[in-house]
């Protein structure tokens, strides 16, 4: 069986971020998952924050740069995603919601998605369930049943409880993504041709090809 192609898409705007540190432990424990009871995973990260820019511009023409589109085009053909997000004003980024505001229609449909958000207080662990949860739901795709949520006191030392119960979840929510993407039906992970569109809205033109 050939690897799995595993995009993490993350949202954190400081450098370093807890976003993008969460968003590695899940990829690292999921692709740990993949090489026990598959082929193993090729993962590739996303970093929003490098494509703010891009996507405000994509957002009012319509055309993406070329780095948006190749980070669109991952995720469209990805067998597994992890998205993760800081909370803001007890939702997701704005920049988080942008991003898959432009991912093509159809794209997540059946993919297999953990979902994961790092914040200033465990009271903002409810963003995963009313508001991570239910937009990948609209958007059709599998959620893994474990979502995963850090707040300050989950980065403590080694041996720390808090620590223990953050990799705990960690490694629960990674076999549960493993899981969904081996059980995923041969025909749901084969690669689809992947027509950008502006190629297509250039095709609607008098003279396109």
């Amino acid at each position: 069986m050939s690897a799995a192609r595993l995009v993490v898409v993350s949202s954190g705007l400081s450098l370093p971020s807890s976003t993008r540190l969460l968003a590695d432990r899940l990829a690292a424990a999921t692709a740990d998952r993949l090489a026990e009871s598959a082929g193993g995973a090729e993962a590739q990260v996303v970093e929003l924050r490098e494509l703010a820019v891009d996507i405000a511009h994509h957002l009012v023409t319509g055309f993406p740069a070329p780095a948006l589109r190749t980070a669109l085009d991952a995720v469209t053909r990805a067998d597994a995603l992890i998205a993760v997000t800081p909370v803001f004003s007890a939702s997701y980024s704005g920049l988080f919601k942008s991003f898959f505001d432009i991912v093509e229609r159809e794209a997540l449909a059946g993919k297999p998605v953990l979902v994961a958000a790092t914040g200033g207080t465990a009271r903002h662990s409810l963003v995963l369930e009313y508001v991570l949860r239910p937009l990948f739901a609209h958007l059709r795709a599998t959620v893994a049943p474990t979502a995963v949520f850090a707040a300050p006191e989950d980065w403590g030392t080694a041996g720390d409880r808090r620590t223990a119960a953050l990799a705990v979840r960690v490694e629960r929510a990674a076999a549960e993504l493993a899981r969904l993407v081996t059980d995923a039906p041969p025909q749901a992970r084969q690669e689809e041709e992947v027509v950008p569109f502006e190629h297509q809205l250039a095709a609607l033109r008098p003279g396109g090809d």
